[in-house]
């Protein structure tokens, strides 16, 4: 039987509503124009009312009106976060918790009515599915926020979720069609006043657990929204076995445990029992393989039931990818991956890695007539330009290089923990160098992913970008020029056979330009002229380039 971790109702508790008609005045009259003090007094009315004395029903029609309020501000308050390194900063944080917090406000507003419903409220029997429903849904919820921030969180989400579906199951509600209840006479718009069947129990559930086994630090912000889409409509399709029967010509299932503290996971992670349910993914795997296909033969997303929010191209690359992450075996990119339980050092910017690959900070070649932005820095705070005997101290102008231990590493990338308990904050699309200690030279990568464990420890996925950085100089040529005429630090990096990487250049963002000539100077000092040609890749502080070697300007 499910247990509900409720604390019993007080009747000292007094919120600003005290019935769905009291609610929708008070909605009425929110001041939604300073968002977070909107936010902040719907959490604290909404814990308020949790804690109220009140009739079952009652209370669902009260929680139904205020779902589309926390919605809106739930949204418009996680733009906050949309642009954001990790750790979040202590402002951050605040909202971030305020956020899933209202998400499990949510959650125990619907558990109380799930409570009067096994109390045998009479006035609720028809209602179970959809409070399960509820659940599901705002428990499913919490999760995606953590996995969107990049947050570790607690097995008991996941435990909240598995016992609500182990109950659905047991009362038979999995597939029953959700209707929303009766408005009982309220003065609500037609939006809200609208009736009609919404998904089921099992439906919910299987879209959180697909959603969550998806790899999220790969996917943009509006790749989980159309995912969000996508899975609405395929998950209906979709169910749990207690068993499973697979050939190896289709994807193999996926496994849980409704008593783990995990969602979906590999057929072989997860060993048989009463408590274990498969999903067959053979039938997903066809779905995603016809419509790539299909994509390909000239069929729009539109006419695929894909949306409008992407081009084909976009939509081809995200359902590739979905049948990666779901339909195809992980244990392979394990396995060209080496346990390497060794140290690394890892330093951050183009001219952080400039600094650490030279051992020196860059600064204008010599016989320019104009003072180097970092001179004129060290000028303001020491009184003069450091002499090349002051330069080995790069951290005490302001280059950090922190201690990381490689956790797991290729030939594409590694997997990394951050030793020190703080440090720089880190963004996904950022530059960065690192060298474990045994070697000769730093690498270049890109950050891929970055997840906050629950203890604070930061894990990062860098991914190697392709030879041996060499550190030159660059500057632009010509008439006309729109961009600053001193040289700025480079990475130059050779061409790599193995890998069929021709050579490209790591500039700072905003200085590309398809056809440019720019000058370089080498590490030996020799100079040479080459024109840029497209852009590989862009991050948040850098650009790789392609190039070919050009003659001076006239």
């Amino acid at each position: 039987m499910l247990t509900l971790p409720l604390a019993p109702t007080d009747d000292r508790a007094n919120p600003a509503f005290k019935d769905a008609a009291g609610c929708a005045k008070w909605l009425a009259q929110l001041q939604l124009t300073n968002l977070h003090q909107a936010h902040a007094a719907l959490r604290t009315q909404l814990d308020e009312l949790n804690r109220y004395p009140m009739r079952g029903l009652e209370r669902l029609h009260t929680m139904e009106l205020l779902r589309e309020t926390v919605a809106a501000l739930q949204t418009d308050y996680a733009k906050k976060l949309a642009i954001r390194k990790l750790p979040l900063s202590e402002s951050e944080l605040t909202v971030f918790v305020s956020i899933i917090a209202l998400w499990q406000s949510m959650v125990s507003g619907y558990q109380r009515c799930l409570q009067s419903h096994m109390a045998g409220d009479t006035l609720l029997v028809s209602y179970g599915a959809l409070l399960c429903q509820r659940c599901l849904t705002y428990s499913g919820l919490q999760i995606f926020e953590h996995l969107r921030m990049g947050y570790e969180f607690d097995g008991k989400l996941w435990q909240q979720l598995h016992a609500l579906y182990a109950f659905c199951e047991e009362q038979d509600w999995l597939t029953q069609e959700i209707s929303d209840p009766p408005r009982a006479n309220l003065r609500a718009s037609k939006k809200t006043a609208r009736s009609g069947t919404g998904p089921s129990c099992n439906a919910t559930y299987i879209k959180v657990l697909l959603a969550c086994y998806a790899d999220w630090a790969e996917l943009t912000r509006q790749q989980l929204q159309i995912l969000d889409r996508w899975l609405t409509l395929w998950s209906p399709t979709l169910t749990l076995e207690h068993g499973y029967t697979a050939s190896k010509e289709d994807a193999q299932p996926l496994a849980l445990d409704l008593v783990g503290t995990l969602g979906l996971q590999p057929l072989k992670l997860v060993q048989r029992g009463s408590s274990v349910r498969y999903l067959n993914m053979a039938p997903l795997s066809k779905l995603l393989r016809v419509k790539s296909i299909l994509l390909q033969q000239g069929h729009t997303p539109q006419q695929l039931e894909l949306g409008n929010g992407c081009n084909s191209a976009d939509c081809g690359w995200l359902l590739n990818c979905l049948h990666q992450y779901w339909c195809e075996e992980r244990g392979n990119r394990a396995l060209e991956r080496q346990d390497a339980a060794v140290q690394a050092q890892m330093c951050y910017s183009l001219d952080g890695c400039f600094a650490y690959i030279t051992n020196r900070p860059f600064k204008q070649p010599s016989g320019d007539r104009m003072v180097d932005t970092l001179s004129r820095k060290q000028i303001a705070a020491f009184g003069h330009v450091l002499s090349d005997t002051d330069r080995h101290d790069l951290a005490q102008m302001g280059f950090m290089l922190e201690t990381w231990q490689v956790q797991d590493e290729s030939v594409r990338g590694a997997r990394l923990l951050r030793a020190e308990s703080s440090g720089i904050r880190l963004g996904v699309s950022q530059l960065v160098a690192l060298r474990t200690l045994d070697a000769n030279g730093f690498m270049t990568g890109t950050v891929s992913w970055v997840k906050v464990t629950q203890n604070g420890q930061l894990h990062a996925g860098v991914r190697y970008l392709p030879g041996i950085p060499q550190a030159i100089s660059m500057k632009a040529t010509g008439i006309n020029i729109s961009t600053s005429n001193l040289y700025v630090a480079t990475l130059l990096l050779p061409p790599v056979l193995a890998l069929k990487s021709p050579a490209s250049l790591i500039i700072p963002r905003e200085w590309f330009k398809p056809g440019r000539v720019v000058e370089l100077i080498l590490a030996d000092k020799t100079k040479m002229y080459v024109q840029m040609q497209f852009s590989v890749e862009k991050g948040v502080d850098y650009e790789r380039i392609s190039f070919s070697e050009s003659s001076a300007p006239a």
